[in-house]
């Protein structure tokens, strides 16, 4: 059985992030749970035309495949920093491109972070609805991190830390779950064939 992909993206300008910490942390804490290829970006990864295309095939090339790295991907990790009480728009911009039915059923685990806890509610009134056009699969736990929970850029707070396992543990069950019905679906023709040999 091949490993689920686990495509994390990050809507940071500039590495190191707190974004970036949070979607890496919410990886780690799913590998921990499942074997999984995971693969990160940050906008900061689609190049400097990214806020210049007007349709997908204005994408510089880097843009392009983070497009379409997210549409071939069995799990999402998204992010942003909060940005005058949403995600940034060029976060909005790469998912303008995104082909709406690739997300169909695709668990995604949203994160954020901001400079307070003011701003811990964009999780649900910006990020739910976006990934809910695309009738994706977000998960229940959503995850906002704001400046005082992290110390040095590493997330030291422990219910931010708890809520991080939670989505983890969230996404690796619905990743568990496709691939266990992706393998017995591939097995089903074999075994309908070994089946009429006897």
């Amino acid at each position: 059985m091949t490993r689920p992909k686990l495509v994390g993206f990050s809507a940071n300008l500039q590495r190191p992030s707190k974004t970036r910490t949070l979607v890496e942390a919410i990886a780690e804490e799913t590998a921990a749970r499942i074997p999984v290829e995971i693969r990160l970006y940050d906008v900061v990864d689609a190049g400097p035309g990214l806020g210049s295309a007007w349709s997908r095939g204005d994408l510089p090339l880097p843009a392009r495949r983070i497009v379409e790295e997210i549409e071939e991907a069995d799990g999402l990790i998204v992010g942003s920093p909060v940005y005058k009480g949403a995600y940034t728009g060029l976060f909005k911009h790469v998912f303008d491109f995104v082909d709406p039915a690739a997300l169909v059923n695709k668990p995604v685990a949203i994160a954020a972070t901001g400079g307070g806890a003011r701003h811990a509610l964009v999780v649900e009134h910006a990020f739910r609805p976006l990934f809910g056009f695309f009738s994706a699969l977000a998960l229940p736990t959503a995850v906002y991190a704001s400046d005082p929970d992290f110390r040095d850029g590493a997330l030291v707070d422990a219910g931010i830390r708890a809520r991080v396992g939670d989505a983890a543990g969230q996404l690796a069950a619905l990743l568990g779950q496709a691939a266990a019905s992706a393998a017995a679906s591939a097995r089903g023709p074999e075994l309908r064939a070994a089946g009429a040999g006897r």
